[in-house]
């Protein structure tokens, strides 16, 4: 037998209508089989069949069933056919009398039948066990993958906008998931089993077993692990967002011992976490990847104490007196004795023609690190000339066949950090068109053409493309915060010093001191990180800002 760790959620499944012999047959199996293998038995094909769909939604593997060839109902033939459709690599045997011998024969063909048991089997060390040794080790020894798949399963169309956005979801979440096309059979199964035709997709299956169709981001951060309701209705420190800077203020926030809360509306790490490769960030000399970045913050807070949610999208800021209430889209609110906005910026979206519909069907907003397996022998365009757009073009030239960078300005040394303008320069699939701007994107239910100009010349040209990835502007995402914390044209926030250009303090500031350096216009609300205005974009500046933030909050409390 193999070893139990190997076998630990494999599946023997044993199907017979009578009950004394569907418990004597499962007896035995579990007496020798017992330590290795579960051993599941089921009393008609029906619920054998509803058995084995569960286990293929929880990515259990079965490695043999064994069916009674007189059930009513479905009898053993059929069942063993349907359950193929399900699990087509478990091994078959059918248990028969001595009358039936000849029906077991004609199902060798009919099923594939693997082997057939004549009733009774006694003694089992004789006729039941060396026959079931054999076959455990043909399903060990085959060469499909039998293993159990502990992650959560997502099956939808590959040009699906909502497909790509749960992928995209669950990878910056850091959350382990096995992609499955709608087309391919393995897509299929699962469909079936959780009663599915195709026509609702996503499909997501959780761990456990659980079918979400067509779900939300917070239902699928429910089902997943993922924390997205507070603990408490008060706190020393609320952050506002999980990206460089939140994560800075979270992990210092905690680790000083302020009670903290990091609340964030889609994933952790913003748009550094989206990151193949940072190079320049201090201590990392061969480089780290936003996601590892992220995910080893995320731990650390979590190290020291602080709640990191995510899901929770924030649609308002308010004053009640000592308090700061922060207000989310589904009515709940959590108050503090400080916040700190660190809310990020969020990529512009293409303005020309044809790019809002194909958004998720070949245009997409970051994602390189999601979309990067299916990019592999095409041709890639990158709108965006900063370090965001570099490192997503040597990221995705490992697999493409060519890399084209599309830059509206005349060089990527204004905006591009020098080590990655070198490394672009010298890859041999990586090509800049500078004084380019995308036109017009088409396709019909895909990305398949894009039309380029000139922005010298003015001539456009159309080009094939199935792939365009997106890296221009920074977007504040403040709006919500119109009528609390002052912004500028942009919306970005101000803070300190740009509060007070002539030496007066804000509008309704009441204390007797000015704004601290990283304090808005409202007392003991702080920004940190790219939502500042005229903050440096760095990712090391933003964690630093992020800590500075938590000091100058301890500086609030201290006075208040």
């Amino acid at each position: 037998m193999a070893p139990a760790s190997d076998t630990a959620r494999t599946v023997i499944m044993t199907v017979d209508d009578d009950p004394g012999v569907s418990r004597a047959v499962a007896r035995d199996l579990r007496r020798r089989y017992g330590a290795s293998y579960r051993i599941v038995r089921a009393e008609s094909g029906e619920s054998a069949l509803e058995a084995l769909r569960e286990l293929k939604l929880r990515g259990d593997a079965v490695a043999v069933i064994l069916a009674d060839f007189r059930m009513p109902g479905l009898n053993g033939i059929e069942f063993l056919e349907r359950a193929m459709d399900v699990h087509p690599g478990a091994r078959r045997v059918l248990l028969t009398a001595y009358a039936d011998t000849n029906a077991a024969i004609d199902a060798i063909n009919v099923v594939d039948l693997d082997h057939y048991l004549l009733k009774p089997w006694d003694p089992p060390e004789e006729k039941l066990y060396p026959v079931m040794d054999d076959l455990l080790e043909a399903w060990r020894s085959s060469d499909r993958d039998h293993r159990p798949v502990p992650f959560t399963k997502v099956v939808g169309h590959r040009w699906s906008a909502r497909s790509s956005e749960v992928r995209e979801f669950l990878a910056r979440n850091q959350v382990p998931y096995r992609w499955y096309s709608s087309d391919e059979p393995e897509g299929r199964r699962l469909l079936a089993a959780a009663g599915q035709d195709g026509q609702r997709l996503p499909l997501v299956v959780t761990p456990d077993g659980t079918p979400l169709v067509e779900p939300e981001a917070p239902e699928i951060a429910a089902h997943v692990g993922l924390a997205t309701t507070p603990a408490a209705d008060f706190y020393d420190l609320v952050v506002v967002g999980g990206g460089p800077a939140g994560l800075g203020a979270a992990v210092y926030g905690a680790s000083e011992g302020l009670r903290t809360v990091l609340v964030e509306r889609s994933a952790t790490g913003g748009q550094a976490g989206q990151s193949s490769r940072i190079e320049n960030y201090l201590g990392f000399p061969d480089g780290v990847s936003g996601a590892q970045l992220t995910d080893r913050a995320r731990r650390q807070a979590a190290k020291f104490g602080a709640e990191v949610l995510t899901t929770c999208e924030v649609t308002g800021l308010e004053v009640n007196g000592a308090a700061r209430t922060v207000r989310f889209s589904d009515g709940s609110a959590i108050a503090a004795h400080s916040v700190i906005l660190a809310t990020g910026v969020s990529y512009r979206t293409l303005p020309a023609p044809g790019t809002e519909e194909l958004t998720g069907c070949g245009v997409f907003y970051g994602s390189a690190l999601t979309e990067a397996p299916a990019c592999q022998g095409h041709d890639v365009y990158i709108v965006g000339g900063a370090n965001s757009a570099g490192q997503a073009a040597m990221y995705l030239r490992r697999g493409a066949k060519s890399v084209t960078l599309l830059v509206r300005g005349p060089s990527l040394t204004a905006s591009m950090s020098y080590y990655l303008v070198q490394q672009i320069e010298e890859a041999p699939n990586v090509s800049v068109r500078t004084g380019t701007v995308v036109e017009a994107a088409h396709g019909s239910g895909r990305l398949e053409q894009l039309t380029l100009r000139d922005s010298a010349t003015g001539q456009s040209e159309l080009v094939d493309a199935q792939w365009l990835f997106v890296f221009i502007g920074a977007a504040p995402l403040t709006d919500w915060l119109d009528g609390t914390v002052l912004r500028d044209e942009r919306g970005f926030i101000l803070a300190g010093p740009d509060l007070t250009p002539d030496g007066r303090p804000p509008a309704d500031w009441e204390l007797d001191r000015p704004p601290y350096h990283l304090e808005t216009n409202v007392p003991g609300v702080f920004v940190a990180g790219d939502a500042r205005a005229e903050s440096a974009k760095r990712v090391a500046s933003a964690v630093g800002e992020g800590a500075m933030a938590v000091m100058l909050v301890h500086r609030y409390l201290e006075q208040s």
